[in-house]
């Protein structure tokens, strides 16, 4: 998709609470969509979000903001956002969050795709990888238009710690986390890198920070959550890198949720590897290397979602 046509392009964002409010003012600024429609099941919040980024316009690129509680408002969306659903509260696992935003997603889902069918589905709702599978399932789109957020604030936030320790731009520090979007997620330090040097090597640093990093970074949403209630400043922006990748056909690597196939011994599960994002959704995975180490992090965080996703009988949907 040339970035000619995704300045005609429109995104939905279903859910208007911190997340969806914070992510349609964040594609406003970024000036990459021309429509944004605000859907929620409280119409008149959904109507002040969109007044209030109305009244900004003058100072960014002109959008067209429609909003309301119809579910026709996605129609000829290219990409719709989900962030309904419960959320997150401090000293809540995004396990509990499950059965919640499971019922909502048997709702909404199906009626996203009786006015869109050839959207692509972002998800952001907790538990990230679960509801990325039950979106999947419930839509009956083809896996590369249907994926979730993923690790990639996760990685976001580890490459922000690690040039914080080791002072240096986030810029230019090459690691993941990959895994689930939750506490079995794991760094893929045999691969990271500063500037093209080994990540050991640049810092002479031992297991034990590169530990002590890694479960900074686990821990930290819930230090935010317990200080400001939730997170969606730095997750909106996530978004909006997303939906610009997919709308100017970057072939961006993002470490985002999707639907695994036949890859190392995962099978329609999904989770986070570094994957290659364009106009059409989600391109290639890409086929990592791992440590012995890394091998039993990734099969833990594998058996861990597949947990989940036996708990609520997907079979069912």
């Amino acid at each position: 998709m040339s970035n000619k046509n995704s300045k005609q392009a429109k995104v939905a964002i279903i859910g208007t609470g911190f997340v969806g409010s914070t992510t349609a003012y964040s594609l406003m600024l970024d000036g990459i969509v021309s429509e944004i429609a605000l859907i929620d099941k409280n119409e008149k919040v959904a109507q002040g979000h969109a007044l209030d980024l109305e009244h900004g316009m003058q100072f960014t690129k002109s959008t067209k903001i429609k909003a309301g509680d119809s579910f026709e408002l996605v129609a000829d969306a290219q990409i719709v956002v989900l962030t309904a659903g419960a959320a997150q509260k401090s000293g809540q696992t995004r396990a509990e969050l499950l059965k919640t935003n499971v019922d909502i997603f048997k709702n909404i889902i199906p009626q996203i795709i009786k006015h869109n069918k050839d959207c692509i589905l972002l998800v952001v709702t907790n538990p990230l990888d679960i509801m990325t599978y039950v979106t999947y399932k419930l839509s009956g789109f083809d896996s590369c238009r249907v994926f979730g957020t993923g690790t990639v604030l996760d990685t976001s936030r580890l490459r922000f710690l690690m040039g914080q320790e080791f002072k240096v731009s986030p810029k230019d520090i090459n690691a993941y986390i990959l895994g689930e979007h939750g506490d079995s997620q794991f760094v893929w330090w045999s691969h990271a890198n500063i500037g093209g040097m080994p990540v050991t090597k640049f810092c002479q640093c031992d297991e034990k920070l590169l530990n002590e990093l890694h479960k900074k970074v686990r821990d930290v949403v819930y230090e935010v959550i317990d200080k400001k209630g939730a997170t969606y400043f730095a997750i909106a922006t996530v978004i909006t890198k997303i939906i610009r990748a997919i709308l100017t056909d970057q072939s961006r690597i993002f470490t985002v949720s999707s639907v695994l196939q036949n890859y190392r011994g995962v099978n329609d599960l999904c989770m986070s590897v570094p994957t290659i994002v364009r106009s059409g959704g989600i391109c290639s995975v890409l086929d990592i290397e791992l440590n012995e180490i890394e091998k039993k992090q990734f099969d833990f965080s594998a058996n861990k979602i597949l947990d989940l996703r036996n708990e609520i009988k997907l079979e069912r949907i």
